[in-house]
């Protein structure tokens, strides 16, 4: 059962609050371990002995986790309202793996190798396999099962692709192997940059979004009673998407399960209401991110695990216990 509005405000509260935590973590964990005093004072001190460490490493990095957390959750939870599948999120339903391999391609096969360059790429290569998912799995007529059905294929023959070209191009192979499983590592301060103001206008058109999709949640008949347009609303909610998947893809690779999680584990607190679900989302997707970024950094130290690998195992075992329960309920 959903909580109120004073509890889900003091509930989104919590979540800043445990953000800020995975922020404070992140600048001070990692091959050189700093305290937290010592990484504050890295952070504002230019003097101080870890300037260095949390500047050109730790800081880019996190600013990254922030932005494509916040990215990938805000999309699958746009993409489960806008397809009404609870299994719907960025990974699953392809629209990673188009990015990922339309970046491929540009790196590959045209030799683009700067963000600038092929950020482009990503965002066409996501919008394709969105549009291409929907029409395989039915179109207006998809069914939950359908989609994913689609998705599952659609990732298994761009991924077969994406890995053939690195293959195929072994000086492309060394720089891509670790963007390919999705990573934080490579993160700078250009790649921040470059990226934030994609993200930041899926998150606008997002936030605008909100209401209209939670109209056309009624059916496109009740939909239109009240003054909606189904059409122009799922169009501008694909561009949202498009900007948020090929944005985050770009910058840090194909991360998966964080679009499905997080707005599994928020919607019992806010219930379907998506000016509840999405800022909630903004918040627990980066905490989700961030915290296995760290996780992957402190559990093979001095090397480390990639995010992407982390959130695949973890959300692995939630996508199963998800559908186990999706078939409990049905029986």
């Amino acid at each position: 059962m959903s909580l109120t509005k004073s509890h889900r405000a003091a509930g989104l509260l919590a979540a800043l609050l445990l953000l800020l935590a995975a922020v404070a973590l992140s600048l001070a964990l990692g091959a050189r371990q700093l305290t937290l005093s010592d990484a504050w004072r890295g952070l504002v001190d230019e003097s101080a002995a870890g300037y260095t460490v949390v500047h050109q490493m730790r800081l880019p990095r996190t600013l990254l986790g922030l932005l494509a957390g916040a990215a990938l959750g805000l999309a699958g939870g746009l993409m489960q309202a806008l397809t009404r599948n609870p299994l719907a999120d960025p990974g699953l339903l392809g629209v990673n793996a188009g990015a990922a391999a339309a970046v491929v391609t540009a790196i590959g096969l045209l030799g683009i190798t700067s963000l600038s360059g092929y950020v482009w790429f990503a965002f066409a290569g996501a919008a394709l396999v969105s549009v291409l998912v929907w029409a395989v799995g039915g179109g207006r007529g998809a069914t939950p099962v359908r989609l994913a059905l689609a998705g599952t294929a659609v990732n298994a023959a761009l991924y077969a692709y994406v890995t053939a070209v690195q293959l195929l191009d072994t000086a492309s192979l060394d720089r891509m192997r670790f963007w390919t499983v999705g990573s934080l590592a490579a993160a700078q301060p250009s790649t921040v940059a470059a990226v934030a103001p994609f993200i930041a206008a899926g998150v606008l058109l997002t936030a605008v979004l909100a209401r209209p999709l939670n109209v056309l949640m009624l059916g496109d008949d009740s939909a239109r009673a009240l003054g909606a347009r189904p059409t122009r609303t799922r169009a501008w909610a694909v561009a949202a998407v498009t900007l948020l998947c090929g944005a985050a893809t770009a910058a840090c690779g194909p991360i998966i399960f964080v679009g499905l999680m997080v707005p599994h584990l928020v919607r019992p607190l806010t219930g379907p209401d998506l000016r509840w679900l999405l800022p909630y989302c903004a918040v627990l997707a980066p905490l989700a991110l961030l915290g296995a970024d760290v996780l992957g950094r402190t559990v093979a130290r001095p090397g480390e695990v990639p995010g992407g690998v982390v959130t695949a195992v973890l959300g692995g075992a939630f996508f199963l216990a998800v559908v186990r329960r999706a078939r409990l309920v049905a029986a």
